[in-house]
């Protein structure tokens, strides 16, 4: 079934700015959404989204009510959500395999659904900007496709991809929007920014550089975080990498350099660093191939499970 603004099936023959001229309730939403001064989320109740990674859970979770991302360049947020039983995921896609992306999440969404005779499908769509290699649009233009090929129907609600995020600047692009954050709870979408990305930082960017595809991180039934068990060869010329100054770093590991948040080559670091410290994941970070547990505490924060205590 196709993917449907306001009930008509979408255009695809159409560039995506000329679709959204013909929706301009759609232009006005992205718009309002652009002009959001960006929020600063703390950790309480909140589960941080990495690239190549996605999580599902509804408004009856007592432990997250906030799902949200940011640091996309040229990646896309997508929130998927069905109205009937508030089922929310949030995702963020950078292009490796936006196929299998999209139907691992439509399942993820539809599997806490089955049970609702009524409301229907939802999708955001977040990020990207003109970029000179016109990596983002080649994304909206794949994920517009993907969902549009879908069983179910999807009703495209939020729609600031591309150049609909694009502000320039002495003649560079840069996106408006790097981070969003949707409420579980009241189904609000906002602009954000997150100084917390824990838990597992390093070792969750790690998995994403050494090329693994997209993954679920959390368990809404049991209300826990889990990473791994990730497997990896040692990392090729991580030394080399190392030595390099933040410009090479930046013209050789981005898809965007000139329009990366100031923090990427310190965190680019910080994972490399990671992955010459752990060449072989499954000995230092997974004895008996387990995953890492955490649960939230009363407080709203993310602690280590322990498989003793589970």
């Amino acid at each position: 079934m196709p993917l449907l603004i306001n009930g008509d099936r979408i255009d695809l023959a159409q560039p995506p700015g000329e679709v959204i001229r013909t929706y301009p309730h759609l232009e006005e939403k992205a718009r309002v959404l652009r002009n959001q001064p960006a929020q600063t989320v703390g950790p309480k109740g909140l589960l941080y989204i990495q690239q190549r990674e996605f999580a599902v859970t509804t408004p009856k979770d007592g432990s997250v009510s906030i799902l949200g991302s940011d640091d996309a360049t040229t990646c896309h947020l997508v929130v998927l959500r069905h109205t009937g039983s508030g089922a929310t995921c949030l995702t963020h896609c950078d292009g490796s395999n936006t196929q299998a992306e999209v139907s691992l999440i439509m399942s993820a969404v539809k599997s806490f659904s089955n049970d609702t005779e009524c409301g229907r499908l939802e999708v955001h769509l977040v990020g990207g900007f003109n970029d000179d290699r016109q990596l983002s649009q080649k994304l909206t233009n794949q994920l517009l496709r993907t969902f549009d090929l879908q069983q179910d129907d999807v009703h495209l609600v939020t729609f600031c991809v591309t150049e609909l995020n694009d502000r320039e600047e002495k003649d560079n692009h840069f996106p408006i929007i790097y981070g969003i954050a949707v409420n579980v709870k009241t189904a609000e979408i906002f602009h954000a920014t997150f100084p917390d990305k824990g838990p597992d930082e390093d070792l969750r960017s790690a998995r994403m550089l050494t090329g693994a595809p997209m993954t679920n991180i959390y368990d809404a039934k049991t209300e826990q975080l889990h990473i791994g068990p990730y497997f990896w060869m040692p990392f090729p010329h991580v030394d080399f990498w190392l030595e390099q100054d933040d410009k090479q770093i930046l013209q050789n590991l981005s898809t965007s350099p000139l329009a990366e948040p100031p923090h990427f080559v310190s965190h680019l670091r910080s994972t490399l660093l990671f992955l010459k410290e752990h060449p072989f994941p499954n000995d230092s970070l997974f004895p008996n191939r387990k995953p890492r547990l955490y649960k939230k505490t009363e407080e709203g924060l993310w602690e280590r499970v322990c498989f003793e205590t589970i």
